[in-house]
């Protein structure tokens, strides 16, 4: 099926209203280059959501004339709720494609397989890791591109949104950048990349190595790669730190919520000042190549206009980096920071 006959019908059942477990979704319909024709959520069906039609099952999606389904959550653990799976089935039954994110493969089910191959749609899994991953092999570092890597104090923060902010921005400029996408979100905006935390733990660096030498393949003479997890987090450490050391970055950008001070989900879990981030993630870089963070991005959504600017003001005291949210007061700034200094 090619790109222009796709209009997404996106499955959000029972976490379409939420920011963190809904993030697919949210990326999906800002950044995707696919029209999102509705949105699939008993919960809120005969409502909105930016504009387009909330509807409650898959027979009432049809009348848009959705021609794929795609996974629009991202839930703890990477694995459908019960409910889902008569939803699956029903979007199926109706001749939709079903793409999915999550850990649980929909292409390595008997029973949607087979349902599948009655009704002649695909099953595509965007979190699958391809085939032949190894280690490193230092390619990271001969890239001919300058790297930078988005990291955050939590999980569901915005590195990919500031990400893909930053490209954007550098592409109107004209500069030659490159989104590496290294999430399910992300692939499903760009159409390529690689969900390394799927993937086997000895080869996570060898993936996000492979996904910048791609970036530079690609044209990338500048490349954001979009962060995963947290240093700091006590269940998705470990991706973040193949990450980092994988895709070897000149800088980073560091991610925050203003007035965040507990890992969400995990009580008893402290955010350390954002000084201790800063000095955190500049030691663990890779020794070959330290990198610095460059510049704090501040997710103030939850802000008004004035305590956004307070906050952004004293995380640049506090770190003597420049700080801006580049969602909301735009990345030109957060831009000219990043490559003032790199």
């Amino acid at each position: 099926m090619t790109a222009k006959h796709r209009r997404l019908l996106i499955l959000g059942e029972g976490f379409s209203h939420d920011p963190h477990y809904g993030k697919t979704m949210r990326g999906i319909i800002r950044y995707g280059p696919d029209p999102v024709v509705a949105i699939l959520d008993s919960a809120r069906a005969g409502e909105t959501h930016e504009g387009i039609p909330v509807v409650g099952t898959v027979a009432d999606a049809l009348r848009f004339d959705p021609t794929v389904a795609v996974v629009g959550v991202a839930t703890q653990g990477g694995r459908f709720p019960p409910a889902w799976r008569e939803l699956l089935k029903s979007s199926i039954a109706e001749g939709l494609d079903v793409e999915s994110g999550l850990h649980e493969f929909v292409s390595e089910d008997s029973e949607l397989v087979a349902l599948a191959s009655r009704h002649g749609v695909e099953l595509r899994d965007l979190r699958r890791p391809p085939i032949g991953l190894s280690v490193p092999t230092g390619a990271n570092l001969e890239v001919d591109a300058k790297i930078v890597l988005t990291v955050g104090s939590d999980c569901a923060i915005g590195k990919k949104t500031v990400a893909v902010e930053l490209d954007l921005e550098a592409r109107r400029r004209g500069l030659e950048s490159v989104f590496v996408p290294t999430g399910q979100t992300g692939i499903a905006i760009a159409g390529w990349g690689i969900a390394v935390d799927a993937v086997v733990a000895d080869f996570l660096a060898g993936a996000a190595e492979r996904l910048v030498v791609e970036g530079a393949e690609r044209g990338g003479k500048l490349l954001f790669v979009e962060g995963q997890g947290s240093l700091v987090h006590p269940l998705y450490s470990g991706v973040t730190l193949g990450l980092v050391h994988g895709s070897a970055p000149h800088a980073f950008v560091l991610c925050h919520v203003p007035g965040s001070t507990e890992i969400e989900g995990c009580p008893g879990h402290p955010i350390p000042p954002l000084p201790d981030l800063v000095e955190l993630h500049e030691r663990m870089s890779l020794p070959a190549r330290r990198a610095k963070v460059v510049a704090i991005a501040l997710n103030t959504s939850g802000l008004d206009d004035d305590a956004a600017r307070e906050a952004i003001a004293a995380a640049e005291a506090e770190t003597g980096r420049p700080a801006d949210d580049p969602v909301r007061f735009g990345s030109g700034p957060m831009l000219d920071s990043i490559l003032a200094r790199l």
